[in-house]
């Protein structure tokens, strides 16, 4: 058993393949120790910061960091730490981890202070992953252990208050949750509500209704941010050239994608990238936290 408020470091990694469910420090995220670009997250991630006060952007969203803070960040999003002044525990897995098992990663809030017996539980539980993820990864016994561990985690974390396993979704959230998870399959394929509302058996007049509901923005206006927030990751974390981003986004033309990223971003996919070294004081931002959606963080903005 690990002592209450103890947090156990986390072994130094192995040269091995990557495997399903590790742990690691904030610091191992980056190869830059400045944080000056966003990294973009190829594993989902939990992380417990254990020390310092800072700031953590996901998706470009400043959230306030201190020890107890807990941060639900998904495959797919960038991360910065905008003033790289903690320490934190990182549990990250391949989404394939979980498969067979009655956990929804998405009922775990983006943001949470822990507090109390909240913090001590979900500290022990992040320990004795770390201590059993450097002892018994290499086995068929102890990966099925880890499994089981990260379970537990992710559902007593989808109780706590900003949680969605405690409670039955609204039809509108159903509907929405659906239509995000269509977006990420579709999102660079079409950016027409239509083709979402055939896939999904309902009418736009239904996905208008959904987002208005829980967004205060239409379906429209949630596929397109969701391509304009795909578009600043890769701008911001990438090197990839402009053009061949805006083609991986379904843009034939260039032309047309910078037109649509400065509408929907306010500057151009250029003036977007050459800003992204910038130092800038991070903004006190108060998460809003009724619903979380699967690698939508522009959702909850």
């Amino acid at each position: 058993m690990v002592p209450s408020g103890h947090l156990t470091t986390a072994p130094p990694a192995t040269p091995a393949g990557p495997t399903e469910i590790d742990t690691i420090t904030l610091c191992d995220l980056s190869s830059d120790a400045g944080w000056r670009r966003p990294v973009l997250l190829s594993r989902e991630l939990i992380v417990l910061t254990t020390g310092g006060h800072g700031y953590a952007e996901i998706d470009f969203r400043a959230l306030p960091c201190r020890p107890g803070t807990l941060l639900r960040i998904r495959s797919g999003q960038v991360l910065r730490c905008a003033l790289p002044q903690l320490d934190a525990a990182v549990v990250r897995w391949h989404p394939e981890a979980l498969r067979g098992l009655d956990v929804d990663p998405d009922d775990v809030p983006t943001w949470t202070q822990l507090a109390g017996e909240d913090e001590d539980a979900v500290i022990n539980e992040v320990s004795q992953l770390t201590v059993d993820s450097g002892r018994h990864q290499d086995t068929r016994t102890g990966r099925n252990l880890l499994r089981h561990q990260l379970t537990v985690l992710l559902l007593r974390l989808s109780m706590l208050p900003d949680g969605g396993g405690a409670r039955a979704a609204r039809p509108e959230e159903a509907t929405f949750r659906r239509f995000c998870r269509e977006v990420e399959r579709g999102y660079q394929h079409t950016r027409r509500v239509e083709d979402y509302a055939d896939r999904l058996d309902c009418s736009v007049r239904t996905l208008t209704r959904a987002c208005l509901a829980v967004t205060g923005r239409s379906a429209k206006q949630v596929l397109d941010e969701r391509v304009a927030l795909q578009a600043g990751r890769l701008l911001a974390a990438t090197d990839e050239p402009i053009a061949r981003i805006g083609r991986q986004l379904g843009f034939t033309e260039p032309t047309n994608f910078g037109r649509f990223f400065t509408r929907e971003i306010g500057v151009s996919p250029g003036a977007f990238r050459a800003a992204r070294d910038r130092r800038v004081p991070a903004p006190v931002v108060r998460p809003r936290p009724p619903v979380d959606i699967p690698t939508t963080g522009a959702y909850r903005a």
